[in-house]
């Protein structure tokens, strides 16, 4: 077996078929490769689907996991898996039909731990919210030079890629994913990567069409909780991976410690009144030239807010995280779509 293709789901009646259709279509040998779906318990029609698939494709087969959360997911495929590669895919996205091939070829011409490849994130339907959802979950504005998420325009060592491509080796090497990490396992995994020297590779022409999330309370909960567990993460690798998570906590304090000065005193109300006028000028600025692009005047109004949302989120995660770490209480959340 050449190519192992695990796959955490959980509640995907709306897309899994698509996803498994682009997994069937791919023009990599079918001898050579396993789908394994590994479900959370769903209780849509997820498994019904899979099932069916199952029945008409012997390269299927449906794993359970009880615990419900990602990691747990993962190291059943991984322990179930024959393959020499093993790729992790999202029930929640579609494939170009190169998709498995174009990583093997990179990863064994790059001598690689890891290779992904980009994400084109779409809106969950075509309404005005979804589509302000998906364009500020990959704009640099609103998630940061984030490669995967922004884009990059030649094969680039870094930090992460979505989902990933691992020679199996790798897990004998380094261990599995982090079962105390309901979000930002796929974080934490590749800087364990790095750590160990290990080279992650983003590769810009691969494309993974990536549904956002379909209204703005569940892209809420989607950011805090990967704000969350961010501090967890930093504390088990012992550094932080990168920089940029601080900047929507640095937000969120200034936010809070800037109203809480302008009450005390007048000096300050100048200052954070200029701070609050610059993000709403970039914010709307930014709006503006989305809306001119893709011809969706309701962008205007309604992306601004979206890249509030997501930076409050993030950054109030983080310091509950924080919290949580300093009083030793437990992190647990709900991660169901």
């Amino acid at each position: 077996m050449k190519v192992s293709v695990i796959c955490p789901i959980y509640n995907e009646e709306k897309f899994i078929a698509r996803c498994i259709d682009t997994m069937l279509s791919q023009d990599f040998p079918s001898n050579e490769m396993e789908l394994l779906f590994i479900d959370g318990m769903s209780n849509d029609r997820t498994r019904e689907i899979v099932s069916e698939y199952e029945k008409k494709h012997s390269l299927v087969r449906m794993l359970d996991n009880p615990q419900k959360v990602v990691p747990y997911a993962l190291n059943t495929g991984i322990r179930e898996s024959k393959g020499e590669y093993v790729i992790r895919i999202d029930g929640h996205c579609s494939y170009p039909t190169n998709y498995i091939s174009t990583l093997i070829r990179w990863i064994e011409k790059l001598k690689a731990d890891n290779v992904g490849g980009v994400w084109n994130t779409l809106p969950a339907n075509d309404s005005p919210i979804c589509h302000a959802v998906a364009i500020a979950s990959s704009h640099k504005f609103g998630v940061g030079n984030s490669l995967h998420k922004v884009g990059a325009d030649k094969v680039t060592e870094t930090d992460t890629v979505p989902f990933g491509c691992f020679p199996r080796s790798i897990f004998d090497r380094i261990g599995l994913f982090d079962t105390d990490l309901v979000r930002n396992q796929d974080d934490e995994f590749n800087a364990r990567i790095i750590k160990h020297g290990g080279k992650i590779y983003l590769i810009p022409n691969l494309i993974i069409d990536y549904y956002a999330r379909n209204s703005a309370k569940k892209m809420m909960k989607m950011y805090y909780q990967y704000g969350l567990f961010k501090p967890l993460v930093n504390k088990k690798l012992g550094a932080p991976a990168t920089v940029r998570q601080f900047f929507p906590m640095a937000f969120v304090i200034g936010l809070i410690a800037g109203a809480c000065l302008s009450l005390l005193t007048s000096w300050a109300v100048y200052p954070y009144v200029a701070v609050l006028l610059l993000y709403l000028l970039l914010a709307f600025g930014f709006a503006l030239q989305e809306a001119r692009q893709r011809k969706i005047r309701s962008l205007l109004g309604w992306l601004p807010l979206m890249f509030f949302l997501i930076h409050i989120s993030y950054g109030w995660g983080y310091l509950v995280g924080i919290y949580k770490l300093l009083t030793k209480q437990e992190f647990s959340v709900k991660v169901n779509r």
